[in-house]
């Protein structure tokens, strides 16, 4: 499964379009995001989202966690959310 890297500078709307289109793929999508702006963008981003797919009848849940990842050889604590439809 891909993962969509977000950052504080991404598009909410355009991270949205991509979360609607790989859902209809998968049905369920990963995000990481590190800092406080990027972790804002992701969760406007999933709210835009929201609004994309629920005329077709999906309705979203989301699943927010930390994560550890590494920059530049060095390890970060980040945040992951997961993107689903409820079933």
């Amino acid at each position: 499964m891909e993962i969509l890297k977000v950052s504080s500078k991404s598009e909410p709307s355009k991270v949205a379009g991509a979360i609607a289109e790989l859902l209809k793929e998968n049905s369920k999508v990963e995000m990481q995001a590190i800092g406080a702006g990027a972790i804002n963008q992701t969760v406007k981003a999933i709210a835009v989202a929201r609004g994309y797919v629920a005329p077709l009848g999906i309705n979203l849940i989301c699943i927010p966690a930390f994560t550890d990842v590494k920059v530049e050889n060095e390890d970060r604590t980040g945040m992951k959310f997961i993107v689903r439809e409820e079933k």
